[in-house]
């Protein structure tokens, strides 16, 4: 089986969304729901010293995710009919609509909130890497519209070689699902263990 993977770098990400949208769009999703998010992740502070110098601890910085098709994807492991499933030829993880029911258990027990149930259409809703532009030779529509680059898919062997496997805040220790999402980490980036800093746009992310 090829496993295919995501690589964020976090040196060349602006936090300017256009992955968010791209995918919003050419998936013409509604309100309120999106496959990939851009949290704001920042912390510190600033202070004056007793000579009267100022010194900080801040930073920011973004982190884009959508769902990283895991080795160990907690989602399948809980799904109670089977919808929720890694395919066998590419390793991406989908929904089979006609199966789903609609529970909401993929939904819990993600740990980097991936999928969602759409009441509307009654099923669970996701990103599936775009499966069908892989079977045609295409880059999935977040990473092909990224202006910075910032974002690059292909099989795990190529993308491990850019970076570590998710391993900064906001996103969980990797060792949960191990997440096929590798990471280029910035200057400001903290450590997935790391309580220093917070989602400072949680409104536009869970």
């Amino acid at each position: 089986m090829t496993q295919y993977a995501f690589h964020f770098d976090a040196t060349r990400c602006t936090g300017c969304k256009t992955c968010e949208f791209s995918c919003k769009d050419y998936k013409d999703l509604g309100l309120g729901v999106a496959y990939r998010k851009v949290y704001e992740c920042a912390g510190g502070e600033t202070l004056r010293d007793a000579d009267g110098c100022f010194k900080t601890t801040c930073f920011s910085y973004p982190v884009s995710i959508s769902c990283n098709h895991c080795d160990n994807p907690a989602c399948t492991e809980v799904c109670p009919t089977g919808a929720m499933h890694k395919d066998e030829d590419t390793g991406l993880v989908s929904v089979d609509e006609g199966k789903c029911i609609g529970c909401g258990y993929c939904h819990m027990a993600c740990p980097y909130n991936s999928p969602k149930v759409d009441r509307e259409k009654g099923h669970s809703v996701k990103c599936d890497g775009c499966a069908e532009r892989i079977a045609a030779g295409e880059s999935p529509v977040c990473v092909e519209a990224c202006p910075a680059r910032a974002l690059a898919f292909g099989t795990v062997e190529d993308m491990e070689k850019l970076g570590e496997r998710a391993n900064i805040a906001p996103l969980p220790e990797a060792s949960l699902t191990t997440p096929n999402l590798f990471v280029k980490a910035c200057a400001d980036a903290q450590p997935s263990d790391s309580r220093a800093g917070k989602i400072v746009n949680p409104l536009e992310v869970l």
